[in-house]
């Protein structure tokens, strides 16, 4: 199972707007490395919600609902659909992370630019802990 890490502005679409949601598509993406990403995932694994620009902190865990179809507003880009699975019991901020020598070559801070990147496992592992969960 490969794990992954997904931003959103939370003034635009929070961990509470897909709370409230239930399910939601996960739209917006117009990179084309991150649509690939996006293509490469499957229904089950497991995602970690980012709020950037405000907060810059990992807030929780979500799961892919649906593979990857048709954005409707361009089909160069796809859409997949994700729901939230748990909180994180406190939120994990990019100093934090930065800060953890473990975390050095995560893509986060290597291509901080990309909104839908792949997590290693060992990654995934040190996340959970430093955000209270269990992997």
């Amino acid at each position: 199972m490969a794990y992954w890490l997904m931003k959103s502005e939370p003034n635009v679409f929070s961990w509470d707007d897909l709370k409230q949601k239930g399910v939601a598509p996960w739209d917006d993406v117009r990179n084309y490395q991150a649509r690939n990403n996006m293509k490469a995932m499957k229904r089950g694994e497991q995602v970690f919600f980012y709020h950037s620009n405000i907060g810059k902190e990992i807030v929780g865990i979500m799961e892919v609902k649906r593979e990857h179809y048709p954005d409707p507003l361009d089909e160069r880009f796809v859409l997949v659909d994700v729901a939230c699975k748990k909180p994180f019991k406190t939120p994990l901020p990019l100093a934090q992370i930065k800060s953890d020598p473990r975390l050095e070559n995560i893509a986060l801070i290597r291509q901080s630019r990309l909104s839908v990147m792949p997590i290693t496992d060992e990654e995934w592992q040190i996340l959970c802990e430093l955000g209270g969960v269990k992997p």
